[in-house]
Protein backbone atom coordinates (compact mmCIF):
# COMPACT_ATOMS: atom_id res chain seq x y z
CA UNK A 1 0.00 0.00 0.00
CA UNK A 2 1.23 3.72 -0.62
CA UNK A 3 2.45 5.72 2.67
CA UNK A 4 -0.95 7.75 2.30
CA UNK A 5 -3.98 6.40 1.48
CA UNK A 6 -7.32 8.39 0.91
CA UNK A 7 -10.29 7.89 3.81
CA UNK A 8 -13.91 9.42 1.40
CA UNK A 9 -16.16 10.63 4.22
CA UNK A 10 -19.71 10.75 2.89
CA UNK A 11 -20.20 13.82 4.42
CA UNK A 12 -20.53 17.23 2.66
CA UNK A 13 -20.60 18.29 6.98
CA UNK A 14 -17.28 20.38 6.50
CA UNK A 15 -17.08 19.87 10.61
CA UNK A 16 -17.27 16.46 10.47
CA UNK A 17 -14.36 16.47 8.08
CA UNK A 18 -12.32 18.83 10.21
CA UNK A 19 -13.32 16.16 13.02
CA UNK A 20 -12.85 13.35 12.06
CA UNK A 21 -9.16 14.50 10.03
CA UNK A 22 -8.45 15.84 13.35
CA UNK A 23 -8.43 12.44 15.17
CA UNK A 24 -7.13 10.27 12.47
CA UNK A 25 -4.24 13.06 12.77
CA UNK A 26 -0.67 10.71 12.66
CA UNK A 27 -2.62 8.04 10.63
CA UNK A 28 -1.64 7.23 6.80
CA UNK A 29 -5.24 8.17 6.05
CA UNK A 30 -6.11 11.46 4.43
CA UNK A 31 -9.61 12.40 5.04
CA UNK A 32 -11.61 14.14 2.18
CA UNK A 33 -14.93 14.50 1.52
CA UNK A 34 -17.09 12.77 -0.93
CA UNK A 35 -17.92 16.41 -2.26
CA UNK A 36 -13.62 17.07 -2.94
CA UNK A 37 -13.93 13.68 -4.77
CA UNK A 38 -17.04 14.68 -6.92
CA UNK A 39 -19.20 12.41 -5.72
CA UNK A 40 -22.36 13.54 -4.99
CA UNK A 41 -24.75 10.51 -4.77
CA UNK A 42 -28.72 10.62 -3.81
CA UNK A 43 -28.72 9.07 -0.83
CA UNK A 44 -32.18 7.68 1.53
CA UNK A 45 -31.22 7.11 4.90
CA UNK A 46 -34.28 4.61 5.72
CA UNK A 47 -32.43 2.88 8.02
CA UNK A 48 -33.69 1.98 11.49
CA UNK A 49 -30.58 1.90 13.40
CA UNK A 50 -27.51 4.49 13.10
CA UNK A 51 -25.28 0.96 12.03
CA UNK A 52 -27.76 1.17 9.15
CA UNK A 53 -28.00 4.50 8.10
CA UNK A 54 -24.51 4.63 8.22
CA UNK A 55 -24.12 1.50 5.84
CA UNK A 56 -26.26 2.89 3.56
CA UNK A 57 -24.00 6.06 3.25
CA UNK A 58 -20.72 4.19 3.02
CA UNK A 59 -22.10 1.78 0.36
CA UNK A 60 -23.43 4.43 -1.59
CA UNK A 61 -20.57 6.89 -2.21
CA UNK A 62 -18.29 3.17 -1.84
CA UNK A 63 -20.26 2.14 -5.29
CA UNK A 64 -19.16 5.24 -7.24
CA UNK A 65 -15.14 4.75 -6.43
CA UNK A 66 -12.89 2.50 -8.39
CA UNK A 67 -12.15 1.20 -4.92
CA UNK A 68 -11.12 3.67 -1.96
CA UNK A 69 -11.55 3.87 1.49
CA UNK A 70 -15.26 5.37 2.51
CA UNK A 71 -16.37 6.23 5.77
CA UNK A 72 -19.56 7.39 6.74
CA UNK A 73 -20.89 8.52 10.30
CA UNK A 74 -24.76 8.44 11.65
CA UNK A 75 -25.31 10.30 14.82
CA UNK A 76 -27.57 11.34 17.39
CA UNK A 77 -28.70 12.77 20.16
CA UNK A 78 -30.69 10.32 22.41
CA UNK A 79 -32.69 11.50 25.27
CA UNK A 80 -33.61 9.39 28.02
CA UNK A 81 -37.27 10.96 28.95
CA UNK A 82 -38.60 11.09 25.36
CA UNK A 83 -37.70 7.33 24.53
CA UNK A 84 -34.65 7.78 22.63
CA UNK A 85 -35.62 10.85 20.29
CA UNK A 86 -35.08 12.64 18.40
CA UNK A 87 -32.20 9.80 17.66
CA UNK A 88 -31.17 8.78 14.09
CA UNK A 89 -33.62 11.73 13.61
CA UNK A 90 -31.36 14.21 15.14
CA UNK A 91 -30.87 16.20 11.84
CA UNK A 92 -34.02 16.33 10.83
CA UNK A 93 -35.98 17.15 14.07
CA UNK A 94 -38.66 19.73 13.45
CA UNK A 95 -37.85 19.62 9.43
CA UNK A 96 -35.37 19.55 7.53
CA UNK A 97 -34.59 23.23 7.59
CA UNK A 98 -35.05 24.06 11.18
CA UNK A 99 -32.02 25.62 13.14
CA UNK A 100 -30.99 24.13 16.31
CA UNK A 101 -32.28 26.94 18.21
CA UNK A 102 -35.41 25.79 16.83
CA UNK A 103 -34.74 22.29 17.71
CA UNK A 104 -33.68 23.14 21.23
CA UNK A 105 -36.79 25.08 22.05
CA UNK A 106 -38.68 22.19 20.71
CA UNK A 107 -36.85 19.81 22.94
CA UNK A 108 -37.57 21.27 26.20
CA UNK A 109 -41.12 22.21 25.18
CA UNK A 110 -41.36 18.17 25.19
CA UNK A 111 -39.34 18.11 28.51
CA UNK A 112 -41.52 20.76 30.16
CA UNK A 113 -42.30 18.88 32.55
CA UNK A 114 -39.33 16.76 33.48
CA UNK A 115 -37.17 17.76 36.46
CA UNK A 116 -33.71 19.02 35.22
CA UNK A 117 -31.56 16.19 36.96
CA UNK A 118 -33.65 13.64 34.77
CA UNK A 119 -32.73 15.38 31.76
CA UNK A 120 -30.14 13.19 30.77
CA UNK A 121 -29.01 12.14 27.04
CA UNK A 122 -26.40 10.53 25.32
CA UNK A 123 -24.75 11.47 21.72
CA UNK A 124 -24.23 8.46 20.01
CA UNK A 125 -22.10 7.82 16.74
CA UNK A 126 -21.90 4.63 14.68
CA UNK A 127 -19.45 4.53 11.83
CA UNK A 128 -19.56 2.52 9.09
CA UNK A 129 -16.46 1.66 6.38
CA UNK A 130 -16.02 -0.30 3.32
CA UNK A 131 -12.99 -1.41 2.35
CA UNK A 132 -11.68 -1.06 -0.79
CA UNK A 133 -12.75 -4.99 -1.58
CA UNK A 134 -16.42 -4.07 -0.54
CA UNK A 135 -15.50 -5.16 3.13
CA UNK A 136 -17.16 -3.93 5.87
CA UNK A 137 -17.19 -3.27 9.67
CA UNK A 138 -19.10 -1.09 12.16
CA UNK A 139 -18.07 0.70 15.30
CA UNK A 140 -19.83 3.27 17.98
CA UNK A 141 -19.11 5.74 20.29
CA UNK A 142 -21.40 6.93 23.39
CA UNK A 143 -20.91 9.89 26.02
CA UNK A 144 -23.59 10.85 28.36
CA UNK A 145 -24.93 13.90 29.72
CA UNK A 146 -27.12 16.40 30.66
CA UNK A 147 -29.51 18.85 28.61
CA UNK A 148 -28.96 22.50 29.72
CA UNK A 149 -31.96 24.69 28.80
CA UNK A 150 -29.71 27.81 28.35
CA UNK A 151 -27.16 27.50 25.80
CA UNK A 152 -23.13 27.92 26.52
CA UNK A 153 -20.49 27.48 24.13
CA UNK A 154 -19.03 28.76 20.55
CA UNK A 155 -17.42 25.63 20.01
CA UNK A 156 -18.60 22.61 18.37
CA UNK A 157 -21.62 22.01 16.48
CA UNK A 158 -25.46 20.65 16.57
CA UNK A 159 -26.58 19.62 19.52
CA UNK A 160 -23.05 20.67 21.44
CA UNK A 161 -24.55 23.85 23.50
CA UNK A 162 -27.15 22.00 24.87
CA UNK A 163 -25.28 18.74 25.77
CA UNK A 164 -23.70 19.23 29.35
CA UNK A 165 -20.35 16.84 30.36
CA UNK A 166 -20.83 16.81 34.63
CA UNK A 167 -17.50 15.19 34.71
CA UNK A 168 -16.42 18.49 33.15
CA UNK A 169 -18.30 20.95 34.51
CA UNK A 170 -19.23 22.42 30.49
CA UNK A 171 -21.35 21.47 27.50
CA UNK A 172 -19.26 20.20 24.53
CA UNK A 173 -19.71 23.51 23.01
CA UNK A 174 -17.35 25.03 25.57
CA UNK A 175 -14.80 22.25 25.53
CA UNK A 176 -11.57 22.52 23.73
CA UNK A 177 -10.98 20.77 20.39
CA UNK A 178 -9.05 17.81 22.33
CA UNK A 179 -10.94 17.96 25.69
CA UNK A 180 -13.85 17.69 23.12
CA UNK A 181 -12.15 14.85 21.11
CA UNK A 182 -11.12 12.96 24.04
CA UNK A 183 -14.84 12.01 25.24
CA UNK A 184 -16.80 12.74 22.41
CA UNK A 185 -19.05 10.30 20.75
CA UNK A 186 -17.40 10.67 17.18
CA UNK A 187 -13.96 10.77 19.01
CA UNK A 188 -15.13 6.81 20.51
CA UNK A 189 -16.00 5.69 17.44
CA UNK A 190 -13.01 7.15 15.43
CA UNK A 191 -10.37 6.09 17.61
CA UNK A 192 -12.08 2.51 17.49
CA UNK A 193 -12.20 2.54 13.51
CA UNK A 194 -8.94 4.21 13.57
CA UNK A 195 -7.45 0.86 15.72
CA UNK A 196 -9.26 -1.31 13.18
CA UNK A 197 -7.46 0.12 10.15
CA UNK A 198 -4.16 0.57 11.43
CA UNK A 199 -4.40 -3.46 12.17
CA UNK A 200 -4.81 -3.85 8.45
CA UNK A 201 -2.42 -1.81 6.91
Amino acid sequence: MSKEMKLILATSNKDKVREIGEILDGTPFKVVSMREEGLDPDIVEDGKTFEENALIKARAVHALTEGAYVMADDSGLCIDALDGAPGIYSARFCGEDSTYPEKFKKIFEMLKDVPEEERTAKFVCSIAVVRPDGSEFTVRGEVCGVLHEKPAGDGGFGYDPIFYVPEFGMTTAQMTKEQKNSISHRGKASRAMAEILRSEI
